[in-house]
Parts: C-alpha cells; structure tokens; sequence
C-alpha cells in the first residue's frame, strides 16, 4: 500500500498513552468475559481486539466482520490478514443492509440502519458461540462527534465500547498501537463505500462498485506516477466524481490526466479535484449547506 504514508512520521507524535488508560481497559474486558469484536481491520478495532486478546485468550473472543457490498475488496484481504497476525479467530457475517430501505434512501440517518443491521447479525454470532457481549472499537473521541448515528444504534442494542469506557483517544489509540508493535497504527480511517455516496442518492450494488473500481484504478496511478497522499477518496455526486486527497498532492493530481481518466473509465461522466483536499465527512458538510 505506498500511498499510505503517515501524516505524522515515523516515529508519531500522538503523545503519551496514560498507563492507568490500558489498565482501564484491561479490567474492563475481564469484566466483559467474553466478546465477540466488531473487527474493521482499521486502527480502533485492532487495538480493541489485541486487548481483548491479551486479557481474555482467544478462546472467549471472537473477531468478526460485515461482509457486503459496501466492503472494498482489498479491506476484506486487510481483515483476514490482520487478524490471523493476532493469532485471533475470525469470521465473516453476511449483512443486509442493501435489503433495509432506509439504507438504500440514503438519507444523513444511513449509518444508523447500516449499525442496527450489523449488530443484529453480531448479537446473533455472539448468542450462538456463546459468547457475552459484542464490542466496537468505538474511541472517547467518537463519543463526542454529534453526527454518529451508527454509534447510537449500536447502544441501543447494548453494545459495550470498551475503548470509549476507558477513556482512550484516537491519538492515544494509534501511540497505543505503534507501542505494541500492531501495523494498523498509522493506518489511514476506511469507512465503507457508502460513505463516499452523496446524501440523497440511492445506494446500489452497481454504485458502490462504481466507486471501489475508481478508488483502485486511481490509487494504481498515483503510485505508478510518485504522487502521494495518505487519504484518498472518490466521492459519487451522481454523474459527477469529486476526487479527494491530502491538501499538498491536489496541485499533482490536478495535473494528472492520466489519474482522472482512470476515475472517468470506472464510471463517471466528468470528474474534479476537490481543492481543499480530503476532509473526513465532507459529505455531511455538503448536505447542510
């Protein structure tokens, strides 16, 4: 993955991890005595299983992962990889969330009927493995965020979020992570497909391969061409893509023809660099505006 470089460097500069923060919630999992994690294979989620590891055996836990359209390929390779890395069983569970009118409608509220359906089918694998709860890597800084309403589903269906209880940051996440050696510290946020759909516009199977296909294409450019960027996204506003990436490569893209040709062929009638560069949640942004 060569685009994905640290913003930071290397070693990060995220602070120090407050011991009592991991000790918080290393008594928090035992509390919990088993779990099954909700495993994304990004930072928060791999931290959360490698402490539930460390502190239950992987015999009381189980990573698991919604798998659907709205999952990009190579995170399906990632998840696989990083949790046999851990030593941790893993499973895929099939979702339906394409079936759930509301998350086709693609209204700001998506994310909440995606979350109810995941956790519904995680509640279920935890009941049928025996298993006492099912766990996010929801971070103390996601709690504090006012447009989650996947976070809020997830509560209402009394999932724990053992990161969160105890306090811990997303900068004290990644520090965490870089300490115990995980390779997810610097990992850049992968939110699935359907977060680069614009609000409004129904969510397809066709659409989300849409997007997955220029992501790919685009990212094989830009390392092809040397240009860099740690995020990266193509955002679907209909026939039009709007093409995301770190402030300092939009001058470089801009200028690479070959990179917005690869987003055309996946799809798109016309496309354009956002100039302002990649802004996590600039579709929430726009919907307001």
């Amino acid at each position: 993955m060569p685009l994905q470089t640290s913003p930071a460097g290397t070693p990060p500069h995220f602070g120090d991890v407050p011991a009592r923060r991991l000790d918080d919630l290393h008594r928090r999992l035992l509390e919990l005595d088993s779990l099954v994690v909700a495993f994304s294979g990004g930072a928060d989620s791999t931290l959360l299983l490698a402490a539930a590891l460390r502190a239950l055996g992987p015999d009381r836990v189980l990573a698991a992962t919604g798998d659907s359209a709205s999952l990009p390929g190579r995170e399906r390779d990632a998840v696989r990889e990083i949790a046999g890395s851990l030593g941790a069983r893993h499973t895929f569970v099939a979702t339906g969330e394409l079936q759930v009118a509301g998350y086709r409608e693609n209204s700001r509220s998506r994310c909440w009927y995606c979350k109810n359906e995941l956790t519904g089918r995680l509640l279920t694998v935890a009941a049928d493995e025996g298993l006492a709860h099912v766990a996010t890597g929801t971070n103390a800084d996601d709690l504090t965020d006012p447009f989650r309403p996947g976070i809020r589903a997830a509560a209402q269906r009394g999932v724990v979020t053992p990161l969160a209880d105890a306090g811990l940051t997303k900068d004290q996440v990644r520090a965490a992570s870089h300490a115990w050696g995980l390779p997810t510290w610097d990992k850049p946020a992968s939110p699935c497909l359907s977060s680069r759909v614009a609000y409004g516009l129904t969510v397809t199977r066709e659409r989300l391969a849409r997007v997955e296909a220029a992501e790919n294409a685009l990212r094989e450019v830009l390392s092809r061409a040397g240009i860099g960027t740690y995020d990266l996204r193509v955002r679907d506003l209909g026939e039009r893509a709007l093409v995301q990436v770190d402030a300092p490569a939009v001058p470089a893209v801009t200028s690479c023809a070959q990179a917005l040709n690869a987003v055309r062929a996946a799809g798109f009638a016309s496309v354009e660099v956002d100039p302002r560069g990649f802004r996590s949640g600039s579709l929430n942004d726009s919907a307001e505006g």
